[in-house]
């Protein structure tokens, strides 16, 4: 059997349970440019599968025998790993300590178990673009407790004016939805929401849809355009 055609996502699943592998294995291979090239059943194990195989990228699951996914992730991706890997942590714990240390520790994402498979592909696809996806939930939290209010006129201008779609968008982002959940809120393609979420990043210089949510908490535009939607 031939290996993996050129461009293809390899990915390596490290998970104690094996519902859970089976199930990523099947959303992932499912797509045409990514293959499961393996599986490992705990930390230790995945560490040497990760050394051994050099993935693209791996997705690591928090609480696993042996070695957790926040000390996997420190190993494979952390300071001073050269190369480092690109780790995506995907756990059933909803914990804030997770999300920061698993950043620290150089992670490319942190994605909820229950997140649903479109998430989980774009999780993979921005881990692989160097981009650093956090399942929205997580992310709206993190900002109404971290991100307080500011006057407009403390933030700063964007590079070029917004339009009002992507004002818009960027006002779901800060709301915590997905791509494909804006995409059915606007009654626009996924594609399109994309072509957005990216003029967004250049025309605020942020690096990724955490720092376009931090944007619009700060300059008041996702407070303002949820109280309108509520009324």
């Amino acid at each position: 059997m031939s290996g993996p055609g050129p461009g293809t996502i390899r990915i390596l699943l490290a998970d104690d349970q094996e519902a859970i592998r089976a199930g990523f294995r099947l959303v992932l291979d499912a797509q045409p440019d990514m293959t499961v090239i393996g599986e490992a059943t705990d930390g230790v194990t995945a560490l040497a599968a990760a050394r051994r195989l050099r993935p693209d990228v791996l997705l690591a699951d928090i609480r696993m025998p042996g070695l957790d996914g926040l000390e996997l992730t420190r190993r494979l991706a952390g300071p001073g790993v050269d190369p480092p890997l690109r780790v995506v942590v995907v756990t059933t714990f909803d914990l804030d300590a997770y999300v920061h240390t698993a950043l620290r520790a150089g992670a490319s994402g942190f994605l909820l178990k229950r997140s649903g498979p479109a998430l989980l592909v774009e999780a993979v696809r921005a881990a692989m673009s160097g981009d650093a996806l956090i399942s929205p939930q997580i992310t709206a939290r993190m900002l109404h407790r971290l991100v307080p209010p500011a006057l407009p006129e403390t933030t700063g201008p964007p590079a070029e004016p917004l339009t009002p779609r992507e004002e818009e968008v960027a006002a779901l982002v800060a709301a915590g939805m997905s791509n494909t959940d804006i995409g059915e809120e606007l009654f626009i393609s996924l594609a399109t929401v994309k072509s957005h979420v990216a003029g967004l990043q250049r025309k605020l210089a942020v690096r990724n849809r955490v720092g376009i949510a931090a944007w619009a908490w700060e300059s008041g535009l996702a407070s303002t355009e949820q109280a309108h939607r509520r009324g």
